[in-house]
């Protein structure tokens, strides 16, 4: 039999304990994100839905997006036993200079659309914790006030080779001149890519107002505050270059860019160049060749051309072709600190967020910013620890294996025969 007795008052208060409320409204919204999951849902409460899906939306039917987050999921881990790492190091050295972490912030466009911070919240959460910080051409802030958020940390400045291309030689000369380190050349972008979320959503910038936008507004009267009560959207570092925002985007595009545009900018450019954009081994090896300092294997988050390669899947393969002398980056898909890790494992050097990095601007600007990188740095360390290794230098592939859902034909076809 059990043995009862009346409650003692005295020992319920040694096992329970009332939390702290909280009542600053952000803090507490984003202390209850674990997730850059729990982020986006956050972000798309708190935003206008145009805004938002511009942001989560991908190209046509977003195949390539969903495709590169599955990669990262269908990832198995292979730990170490008995292998104490009581501490790990997450520092990595990249393009001539230190980052505390294994990512950096990519460069993203209309940023302060998402949230009016934009990207000086981004510049100030990457310089807090010692990571890059990449502006776009297309950015809501200029390369100076960029610098201006971030005066000691490392800046890298995003490239369009725009039709006018004295447009894109002075955007280059005055990121050199702001001491920005590093110039990440984009090359697959030779058109938009057909965003239909943003067309169903009648999207546009400025953002136009119609009757469901401003049904869709009324639950979010702060969007509408910052945006109305703020200086105006623009592309801050094209702002003298005249056109409406419409033209300058339709400018960024431009089929004819070749080789030769990437020497012009060469000579032009002081510092580190990468090339953004690379989905083959082919280009991977050529550029290599051509004695850049790296390349960011991406299909620009799945925004132009759906049903891309899967940047995951090709860096296994890029990194045997190139050696392990060269730089390879890795963005698209990355939703967890687990993935980055998977990533290096398999020979990237480092890794872009993009849009988490977004979600946690949307969620709660600077400080939503600086929740995605501490999520992202608990879920490295963890996954390092789980697995048995105190750096970064002792990842290796034997740590993953990428699962496969999708296998070409061809390949299956063979293995049929074989057996």
């Amino acid at each position: 039999m059990v043995q009862r007795q009346l409650p003692n008052p005295v020992e319920l208060l040694e096992l329970m304990k009332f939390k702290k409320p909280e009542l600053d409204g952000r803090k507490r919204r984003l202390d209850s994100a674990l997730t850059i999951d729990d982020l986006r849902t956050i972000a798309k409460r708190r935003t206008p839905k145009a805004a938002f899906d511009y942001t989560d939306g991908a190209a046509e039917g977003e195949l390539s997006l969903t495709r590169a987050r599955q990669a990262f999921q269908d990832v198995e881990f292979h730990p170490g036993i008995l292998r104490p790492a009581p501490t790990v190091d997450t520092s990595v050295e990249i393009l001539g200079g230190p980052s505390a972490l294994p990512f950096g912030i990519a460069p993203t466009g209309f940023t302060r659309l998402m949230q009016t911070e934009g990207e000086v919240a981004g510049a100030g959460a990457a310089a807090a914790a010692g990571i890059p910080f990449t502006l776009s051409t297309l950015g809501t802030t200029s390369i100076e006030g960029v610098k201006a958020a971030n005066p000691h940390g490392r800046n890298w400045f995003q490239l369009y080779v725009m039709r006018d291309r004295e447009i894109s030689y002075e955007l280059t000369r005055r990121a050199a001149t702001a001491g920005f380190d590093t110039l990440q050349f984009t090359v697959d972008t030779p058109v938009a890519g057909a965003r239909l979320r943003d067309k169903r959503n009648g999207f546009s910038i400025p953002p136009q107002l119609t009757l469901g936008t401003i049904i869709n507004a009324i639950p979010r009267p702060w969007w509408w505050y910052d945006f109305l009560t703020t200086p105006k959207l623009e592309f801050a570092s094209l702002s003298t270059t005249g056109g409406t925002v419409g033209e300058l985007l339709d400018a960024a595009m431009d089929p004819t860019i070749s080789y030769d545009d990437l020497a012009v900018i060469r000579d032009l450019w002081p510092g580190k160049i990468v090339i953004k954009g690379v989905q083959n081994v082919e280009d991977s090896v050529r550029l290599r060749d051509e004695g850049v300092d790296g390349i960011v294997l991406s299909n620009h988050g799945g925004r132009q051309l759906d049903r891309a390669p899967i940047p995951f899947h090709l860096l296994p393969e890029v990194r045997k072709a190139v050696g392990d002398d060269f730089t390879v980056m890795i963005d698209t898909g990355i939703m967890n600190g687990a993935d980055v890790v998977a990533a290096v494992a398999l020979g990237a050097d480092f890794t872009l967020i993009g849009r988490a990095y977004l979600y946690g601007l949307m969620a709660g600007g600077r400080q939503g910013v600086d929740r995605t990188i501490a999520i992202l740095r608990s879920e490295i360390e963890r996954t390092m620890r789980l697995l048995g290794v105190s750096s970064l230098a002792e990842l290796e592939p034997g740590h993953v294996t990428q699962l496969t859902r999708l296998v070409p034909v061809s390949r299956a076809v063979t293995e049929a025969v074989v057996r």
